[in-house]
């Protein structure tokens, strides 16, 4: 029997939530626990649902997507949030990144695209269309000068470039795997790849390690 990951749904746009959750629930890995139409409410019950990855909506009643998901990613840093909305504005992407989303798709993907999300974030990737990933490149050209990566993510990354394994990375570190693991998703997201040998190669390639 197959351990489905778990999904949770926030968005305030029934049809829409309904849509996600039938694709979602027709899928052989993935299943949804609950759905919710705002932030707050998804929230409080994080901790009992234990959810895997959380579809977030951007534009909610009350707090908005990228404030939940700030929130979410503090308190549960190795839940995969995936933010959806209808705009592909840059500053809403660079926004959504910046709060710890792993990846963001449009409301008009469809069965495969939204699956294809759902492995790729599940594998450490950061999921996004092509068009969104320029985006949010052009958003770092504009808010970050130079390394876009965190002191702690530059030794993780450097030691990785060694060949040093996750464990080694940790111990050398005094950090958790889990932590280790966490810094090198910020860094595919950080550098838009979805891969340590791409992740490297661009790191090498402007500098940065």
């Amino acid at each position: 029997m197959v351990l489905k990951r778990k999904i949770i749904i926030v968005e305030d746009n029934g049809d829409v939530a309904k849509g996600f959750e039938l694709l979602i629930n027709n899928s052989e890995n993935y299943k949804v626990v609950a759905v919710y139409d705002n932030g707050e409410d998804a929230i409080k019950d994080i901790k009992k649902l234990k959810p895997d990855i959380i579809l977030m909506d951007i534009d909610l009643p009350g707090m908005s997507g990228i404030e939940a998901t700030s929130i979410i990613k503090t308190s549960y840093p190795k839940i995969d949030i995936i933010i959806i909305t209808v705009f592909e504005n840059s500053e809403r992407v660079f926004e959504a990144m910046c709060a710890g989303a792993v990846g963001y798709l449009t409301k008009n993907n469809g069965y495969q695209e939204l699956i294809r999300a759902l492995d790729e974030a599940s594998k450490g990737g950061a999921p996004m269309s092509a068009n969104i990933a320029r985006m949010i490149v052009k958003s770092f050209e504009k808010n970050v000068i130079e390394n876009p990566l965190s002191k702690k993510e530059t030794v993780v990354l450097t030691q990785l470039a060694e060949g040093k394994s996750y464990k080694s990375i940790a111990v050398n570190l005094d950090i958790s795997v889990d932590t280790v693991k966490f810094h090198i998703k910020n860094i595919y997201i950080k550098l838009q790849v979805n891969n340590k040998e791409d992740a490297i190669a661009r790191a090498k390639e402007f500098k940065y390690i």
